[in-house]
């Protein structure tokens, strides 16, 4: 078990329909298939950390409803510290419509739900965690004041704190600059420099203009292609991926981010630990929907061995 990891951020009811193919605006597609899992960036990121072998501890908030129950339930059999999931009166739990076409590419439309209770105030009761935390998680589907708190108090605290930047959304200049980790994917780094990301000069291009907003480390993902790293004493790098058969993109981001925040935590060289990253998420769109395509740890080696 590693050393203590803590994911502030979303849960959500994901509600998804595979589809052979993607509809066209007032199309109907017919022939899918319906499942529902749980997922929301923040609790696929500590469910893919726990499942890489990280200690986990969740501060979020879900609702009162039927599924607020089934979520936590859920993250607890993962071994994930639920003691800072709050259940919040009058709400509905977050909830995830997902269209999942052939290829694995996806239509998501988000209701935040509890989500938006989730307040700085929060937060500062799992101060104790926070303490202790060797690295702290957090993601954009949280009010933008919360996710300024717990960049701000984790910097106070001294801790390395990891922002994935999804969905794209204005951040604060000195919550950047307070960052140790900045893990974007092309249209992230897009929306916060204006620089399309196609080729290496791209690459290496948004990378500085990254890096000059503040963060330590820029860990850009390309999908199948891998992830970009810059910072931390590595000039930019491209740490490949794997090739596997894809069938659902949904959550890889995140369970990249929880790899390589377990990964970080087992003081991995920086590129080692994107690798490791780069294949769980390989994993992760091999299967169906968000927290049940996260992969376990052997699953992540065995991959790394290429057995």
């Amino acid at each position: 078990m590693t050393g203590k990891i803590v994911v502030v951020g979303s849960s959500n009811v994901d509600l998804l329909m595979k589809m052979p193919r993607l509809p066209k605006v007032g199309e109907t597609v017919t022939d899918g298939v319906f499942a529902q899992a749980f997922g929301g960036k923040g609790a696929n990121q500590a469910v893919g950390a726990a499942r890489a072998g990280g200690f986990v501890v969740f501060v979020s908030c879900v609702g009162d409803d039927g599924y607020g129950g089934q979520v936590i339930e859920g993250l607890r059999q993962d071994g994930i510290d639920t003691r800072f999931v709050t259940r919040e009166p009058g709400v509905a739990t977050g909830t995830a419509l997902i269209m999942v076409g052939g290829e694995g590419h996806n239509y998501l439309a988000v209701a935040p739900g509890a989500n938006y209770r989730l307040t700085p105030a929060h937060v500062d009761r799992a101060g104790g965690a926070l303490e202790e935390a060797e690295i702290i998680g957090t993601q954009c589907e949280i009010p933008p004041e919360t996710l300024d708190h717990v960049i701000t108090l984790g910097a106070k605290l001294g801790k390395p704190v990891m922002l994935n930047l999804a969905p794209a959304r204005p951040v604060s200049a000195a919550s950047l600059a307070r960052l140790a980790y900045l893990s974007v994917n092309e249209t992230e780094a897009e929306f916060l420099t204006g620089l399309k990301v196609a080729t290496e000069r791209d690459l290496e291009a948004a990378a500085e203009a990254l890096l000059a907003k503040g963060p330590k480390t820029i860990v850009l993902t390309l999908g199948a292609r891998g992830a970009y790293v810059a910072g931390a004493g590595v000039s930019g790098t491209l740490v490949p991926g794997f090739a596997v058969r894809a069938v659902d993109s949904t959550a890889a981001g995140d369970v990249h981010c929880g790899a390589l925040a377990v990964a970080l935590v087992e003081r991995r060289p920086l590129l080692e630990a994107v690798r490791f990253a780069n294949a769980a998420a390989a994993l992760s769109v091999t299967k169906l929907g968000a927290q049940p395509s996260a992969p376990q740890r052997e699953d992540v080696e065995a991959l790394l061995s290429g057995r």
